[in-house]
């Protein structure tokens, strides 16, 4: 038998990283407890599975003690005012698979000749969170007016990620790593993140949050393009963030998609806060965590109401079913995960035979020559 050494203080933490519990992985590796008591040693095929199984580099178990894995963008989460330390595997592999579009589409722009966008990194944190919302707006041409005629919040996000991929960010949204339906991405580990590019600048949603909260994140990440900051978020609208980049971009996220000037115009002052955090939030297709926020921003009600009603608000919204990306047309789905912007310019390179069909397939997530050619029908890369 090919029987291995494998770091016994690495199985544990490979165990814990994945969300398993001991129970599981016993079912299938009948020495399991063996392995933990050092009385037996995996095969060479058993750790490979284990390695699968986790999610995990089959290198690793062969050290000492567990890696130190840290992010390789900013890491500005917090959870309860304490910053997060350890990445799981599904938010790094996630990171990395977007790092490699974002490397591909940069490669893309130089050879094709595509600008510099001009909006990136074209403001600091010295100014007015109100006047850099104005601009954002401008560029994307986003009209508050136009979102508050949007039957839902659905529609409202489509169009808030159609503008900003027409204005040259690449969005992606999805509630799963890659295209693997058994790895689901958490929204307590992270909402969003940016990564910074003058030619590819790309955001990513978690599609496992609400479409409500998905507009307040996909805000949120734009102000750090146009910050030129890279940066992981775990955006909320009515949490003060510890960091000064992370205010101030929840501060320009709030204004934008909810201005300020506008409020006191159309607020019943009359009316119940929890009746008039929904009608607002209807009106403006945001979360009723950020009304509630933005009724504290207009002073119209004090930081004592504002933390008893957040706390009240946080617990229905708790209870309730969040909006994942998952099933639906297939095609539909894969311009949601990879951008169409994206998705467009890798079908439409391979096809002029600029990209190797197996490198599209893993930017893209496709198996199938098949499903290649109906997605570039789909999308609109070829006739």
């Amino acid at each position: 038998m090919n029987n291995v050494p494998a770091s016994i203080p690495v199985l544990r933490w490979a165990m814990r990283r994945a969300r398993l519990d001991e129970l599981a992985i016993a079912r299938r590796f009948r020495k399991w407890p063996q392995w933990l008591s050092g009385e037996a040693r995996p095969t060479l095929r058993q750790l490979e599975d284990f390695a699968r199984l986790t999610h995990t580099p089959i290198g690793y178990f062969f050290l000492p003690e567990p890696p130190e894995l840290t992010l390789p963008v900013p890491d500005f989460r917090t959870l309860r005012d304490v910053t997060l330390t350890e990445p799981s595997g599904d938010l790094l592999d996630t990171l990395y698979l977007c790092q490699q579009r974002q490397e591909w589409y940069r490669e893309h722009a130089r050879l094709y000749g595509l600008p510099r966008l001009d909006f990136f990194g074209s403001v600091t944190v010295q100014d007015a969170p109100e006047t850099v919302a104005q601009t954002i707006r401008e560029t994307l041409e986003l009209s508050i007016a136009e979102r508050q005629r949007l039957s839902t919040w659905t529609d409202a996000l489509r169009q808030m990620i159609a503008k900003a991929d027409e204005a040259g960010v690449l969005v992606m949204a999805s509630s799963i790593v890659g295209s693997n339906s058994h790895r689901k991405l958490r929204v307590e580990e992270f909402r969003g993140f940016a990564l910074a590019d003058e030619l590819a600048p790309l955001v990513f949603l978690n599609a496992a949050d609400s479409k409500a909260a998905q507009m307040f994140t996909l805000a949120h990440e734009l102000a750090h393009i146009w910050l030129g900051e890279s940066g992981v978020s775990d955006p909320e609208a009515g949490r003060i963030p510890e960091q000064g980049i992370e205010r101030w971009c929840n501060q320009v996220a709030a204004e934008s998609l909810m201005p300020l000037d506008q409020l006191s115009n159309i607020h019943d002052q009359q009316a119940a806060i929890p009746a008039e955090i929904q009608r607002l939030a209807r009106l403006y297709k945001v979360s009723t965590l950020v009304a509630l926020r933005r009724l504290f921003d207009g002073g119209f009600i004090d930081q004592a109401t504002l933390w008893r009603s957040y706390c009240a608000e946080l617990e229905r919204i708790r209870s309730l079913d969040r909006g994942g990306s998952g099933g639906g047309d297939f095609y539909r789905t894969l311009g949601v995960r990879t951008g169409k912007r994206f998705a467009r310019a890798v079908l439409a390179s391979t096809l002029e035979g600029q990209t190797l069909f197996q490198d599209a397939f893993r930017l893209l997530g496709v198996r199938k020559v098949s499903t290649f050619y109906e997605a570039a029908r789909e999308l609109g890369a070829m006739l």
